[in-house]
């Protein structure tokens, strides 16, 4: 039999339901989840060259027959995908960004096709059977990618579009009481080059297979559409059924609404008085329901108006910002599953960091996530199961967007998602898929969306000319380029545009559909991006490239689990750890770039100033698309040197009660007396005053501080001392010597100081898809930068992971130590000299390092420091400086100067290929311990210029971290390692984005850091 549906360019055949809302009705239904019936084919039958991949006698449909003995295969639940079942018995994981595991032969695919038959047997109750009852169709939730599905023996159809629903026309198959199901899954097929989304590709039937009975008289589809206007909500019903099915009525309890419609003529739009409104922040809901004498339908219902006026995107009359994410539908065991526990925790997790906005990054999720935002509130952009990515590499020849041959499959696509998911307020627009190009068949999806829901606008990033879509949408601008799309004076060409449709593309409200892209350690310079939305309303904000981490859980051959990412599988071709992109890692841990960019987009804005007679003042802005802030506590607390002194709230009120959204207000705090020794600090926080759903009470929102340290004469080291011919001190202090090289500290063995220009590189280090910020000016070229290497490219040329050093001189000092080294790299040129002066003064030792890069140094240091390598057992830090996480030049806005203390595996983040982590910025005084009980302290003390050095506490070294692909790869600690930084080079963006923007980058300098050891 022909097996030519699995190339077949359609949208799937044979007793295919037409797409419909994802209801709550009370009609019988039976979940087909559980055990089934399992076996895993190499190639699918009947295809040229599968070979006799069968069992002998066995034909190539054989598995659809009812009579088929399958007692002898495996079981393996529904839903799962099969590749993460068995421990690789059912093959591995495939993960690629951009490009298709298969060759490029549209819509031709490998004879190695993975195939997985299916089947169970299920009973259907005699009832369903009787006249009351209809039709019954079987529903796929999610199938990976193209199958075909027999009942009793029976062939019902081909279904197609993995992440999208298909319901199919079962009743002429069942019979009362037992019957058999089976299901043939293709992992490759035509569906595979619409499905080229950046994440694993993971076969499988992954969500819910369910029977549904349809009632005679039932309601074959409801979609209740909501809006609001100054009070008055209205509800627009539409009702598909048959005229038996009537009468039908709606009734909403809590709005007084119980209106009954005779026939499908009589259906109208019904309003109603003092409606509240839903938004993404308070986001209320009413619970109705539609109601045939057969059936009854219960939603939750939102009332908003989303509408574009001119360019600005509005919801209920007021601009909407989004602080969002791309969220995929990903668990480091389940894959793609749902589990709704996980995914409410998901969403809370999202809230708590601020996030109001989900793009559903790149393909509908699983229904249940949309009632939870809804539920929850957030904004959400629906986007279609479309990407096309992988013909790009052809420069788009043969795409199927531009190919009238896939112009069914595509326009279905979008009915399809559509259809789903019309009744959910959160959504407030469709999206057409992703990075598919452009083409005739995208501009049909668009009309077929503009004609079937007028009341929310079509997103496409790839309609760069806006030919098709209502906002303009783009990835990764810069910006200067983002700057230039705001503003309404510029008349720069936009990207692939010219100047008529730049013009157009500036008259629609902007989003940032992809942007700061949050792999591995960073993004940084988030707050530059965040400026500009506040600076031009035209800019609506953006959605964070992207919230979770794809890593899967893996074991190494000795139990060691990790995070696997591409290549972890063997995959033939792979893109690495491209998939470990989220603000949160694949265990749901928050990174440190997460609390940036909540601290940067908090809706409760903060700041202090002093007045004139040097009273503090605190303003306060309520940038909330909604909600007041009566929820809103601000506590204030004053520290001197760490310890706090006073503390106290007020209420985020203005003039007339609490701060309305939109508004802002200047309230006095008390007066504030610095120490007369050390350091006072000023904070603010604003925290929730009661617990919500996803927070509890006291959960902070955001934060800000001021430094009130009166003048005061800093600390004044010894003053340069003249060589003496003494004999080099052996001891100073707490310190050794053996021949000018540092031997102990505080007792213990200690080596050191070098000098470290090297960090392990950041994934932004090794990118290079942007160009770099060199001398140019970075606001020239749509301020993308100059083609140029990745960071690690450039710093591995100039050897600075390899620099050798060489002694030049050591000198005695009256109490003290001088050191002259100079630091260069094989067959480098350039080189670093550093000078050490050690002086004892009473019980402190001094220590003053200067470093004076020679010239011909043409890049950026990835650091200008030190380290200096501790015993094993010095495990943990306390410190007075900038906290609790790590901290970079563009990446500061979630520390505070204060007193932390954290052990050294707190201190590193684990992200999935190690990488540069732990610094602390602004450091003033460091404490380490070992096993907790205090061994050193350490102090800094700023230089001329009033810039501190920060640290960072390690296991490894930057030339060890380097080297591992893993955490579970790095070696074995023969010591740990203390960096003490004059300065590090930004973080950028630079793995999918803009590079370091130059006010960040640490370009070859000399530095000078002036510590102070001590016993602890």
């Amino acid at each position: 039999m022909s097996s030519s549906y699995i190339t077949d360019q359609g949208p799937g055949s044979g007793l295919r339901v037409p797409a419909r809302s994802w209801l709550n009705s009370d009609a019988p239904s039976l979940s087909l989840n559980g055990d089934w019936r399992f076996r895993l084919l190499p190639a699918a039958p009947g295809t040229p060259g599968a070979g006799s991949n069968l069992p002998a006698g066995e034909s190539v449909e054989g598995v659809g027959a009812e009579s088929f003995d399958d007692s002898g295969w495996d079981t393996l639940a529904v839903p799962s995908h099969w590749v993460l079942q068995g421990d690789g018995k059912y093959g591995r994981p495939i993960y690629t960004n951009v490009q298709y595991p298969f060759p490029i032969d549209p819509p031709f695919i490998p004879d190695a096709n993975p195939t997985g038959d299916y089947r169970r047997s299920f009973d259907v109750p005699e009832a369903w059977f009787e006249s009351t009852t209809t039709s019954l169709t079987l529903r796929f939730d999610g199938v990976e990618s193209r199958y075909k599905v027999w009942v009793n023996g029976q062939e019902i159809g081909v279904g197609s579009g993995s992440r999208l629903a298909q319901e199919f026309d079962v009743t002429a198959a069942l019979r009362p009481g037992n019957n058999v199901l089976a299901v043939r899954v293709h992992q490759w097929s035509a569906a595979s080059y619409l499905e080229d989304q950046d994440q694993w590709w993971l076969p499988g039937i992954f969500r819910d297979v369910t029977l549904q009975a349809r009632p005679a008289g039932g309601l074959t589809d409801v979609w209740l559409r909501t809006g609001w206007n100054a009070t008055v909500g209205t509800i627009d019903p539409e009702i598909t059924a048959d005229a038996a099915a009537f009468p039908v009525t709606l009734s909403v309890p809590e709005l007084g609404i119980n209106v009954t419609w005779n026939s499908a003529a009589e259906l109208a739009p019904v309003a109603v008085e003092n409606v509240e409104p839903w938004s993404a922040e308070v986001p209320r809901l009413y619970d109705a329901s539609v109601s045939s004498a057969a059936e009854s339908i219960t939603l939750r219902l939102g009332f908003r108006t989303v509408e574009i006026v001119g360019d600005q995107f509005l919801v209920n009359g007021r601009r909407v910002v989004f602080h969002g994410v791309n969220r995929h539908e990903t668990n480091a065991d389940r894959g793609r599953v749902f589990d709704e526990a996980s995914a409410r925790e998901d969403l809370a997790l999202m809230k708590r960091f601020n996030v109001n906005a989900i793009r559903t990054s790149h393909y509908p999720p699983h229904p249940r996530l949309l009632d939870l935002a809804d539920e929850m509130g957030f904004w959400v952009i629906l986007e279609c199961d479309l990407e096309t990515h992988g013909f790009h590499a052809l420069d788009w020849v043969g795409n199927p967007s531009d190919d009238p041959a896939w112009r069914d499959a595509l326009v279905n696509r979008m009915e399809r998602t559509v259809e789903r998911d019309k009744n959910h307020a959160s959504i407030i627009m469709w999206s057409l898929g992703n990075e598919s190009g452009t083409g005739a068949n995208l501009a049909a999806m668009a009309a077929w969306t503009h004609a079937r829901d007028i009341s929310r606008p079509v997103h496409y990033e790839g309609d760069y000319t806006g030919a098709y879509t209502d906002v303009y949408s783009r990835m990764y601008s810069s910006i200067p380029e983002t700057d230039s799309i705001g503003r309404d004076d510029s008349h720069a060409l936009l990207l692939g545009c010219n100047a008529a449709e730049s013009a157009r593309q500036r008259t629609r409200p902007f989003i940032l559909c992809e942007y700061v892209h949050a792999m591995g350690n960073g993004p940084g310079a988030i707050d530059q991006y965040e400026e500009l939305v506040e600076k031009y309303p035209r800019l609506h904000g953006g959605f964070v490239w992207e919230w979770r981490d794809h890593g899967i859980r893996t074991s190494t051959a000795d139990g060691t689990e990790f995070f696997a990412y591409g290549g972890d599988f063997d995959e033939v071709i792979h893109d690495s750890n491209f998939v470990m992109d989220g603000m949160i890692l694949s265990d749901s841990t928050p990174t440190p770039g997460l609390f940036e960019y909540k601290q940067i987009v908090s809706p409760i804005r903060l700041g202090l100033t002093l007045d004139d007679a040097g009273n503090p003042s605190l303003t306060v802005a309520n940038l909330r698309h909604t909600a007041d802030a009566s929820d809103v506590v601000l506590r204030w607390r004053v520290e001197h040197n760490g310890v706090l002194a006073a503390s106290g709230e007020v209420a985020a009120n203005g003039n007339n009660g609490a701060l309305l959204a939109g508004e802002s207000a200047t309230l006095a705090l008390p007066p504030v007396t610095a120490a007369l020794d050390g350091e006072t600090w000023l904070s603010v926080q604003a925290v929730l005053s009661e617990a919500t759903p996803w927070a509890p009470a006291e959960h902070p929102l955001s934060e800000t501080q001021l430094d009130l340290t009166a003048a005061q004469p800093a600390p004044r080291a010894p003053r340069p001392a003249t060589v003496t011919d003494d004999a080099l001190p052996v001891e100073l202090g707490p310190a050794m010597f053996d021949a000018g090289s540092l031997v102990s500290l505080a007792g213990l063995p200690v080596a050191g100081p070098r000098l470290e220009l090297w960090r392990a590189p950041t994934d932004n280090d090794k990118g290079n898809g942007f160009g770099a910020y060199g001398p140019e000016d970075p606001w020239l070229n749509a301020g993308r930068g100059v083609p140029a290497p990745s960071s690690e490219t450039v710093w591995k040329q100039a050897g600075l992971d390899r620099l050798t050093r060489r002694v030049e001189d050591v000198a005695a000092l009256p109490n003290g130590l001088r050191v002259r080294t100079r630091y260069a790299a094989a067959d480098g040129g350039n080189s670093v000299a550093v000078e050490e002066n050690w002086q004892l003064d009473g019980e402190e030792l001094w220590l003053r390092i200067d470093i004076a890069p020679s010239a011909g140094w043409d890049l950026v240091f990835p650091r200008i420091g030190v380290r200096l390598d501790l015993p094993i057992d010095v495990d943990g830090a306390s410190w007075f400086g900038a906290g609790p996480r790590e901290s970079y030049p563009d990446s500061m806005h979630a520390t505070v100067v204060g007193a932390h203390k954290a052990s050294i595996d707190e201190l590193n983040v684990n992200y999935a290929r190690p990488q540069e982590t732990g610094h602390r910025s602004d450091l003033r005084q460091l404490e380490l311990s070992r096993s907790g009980a205090p061994w050193l302290r350490v102090e800094a003390d700023p230089d001329a210029l009033g810039r501190r050095p920060g640290f960072t506490l390690t296991r490894n070294t930057a030339q060890e971290i380097s080297k591992a692909g893993h955490p579970h790869e790095l070696p074995e600690s023969s010591c740990h390692y203390l960096y003490l930084d004059a300065a590090q080079h930004g973080l950028g963006s630079r793995a999918c984005g803009p590079d370091v923007w130059p006010d960040f980058a640490l370009r070859p300098e000399a530095r000078t850091i002036t510590l102070r050891f001590s016993a602890a």
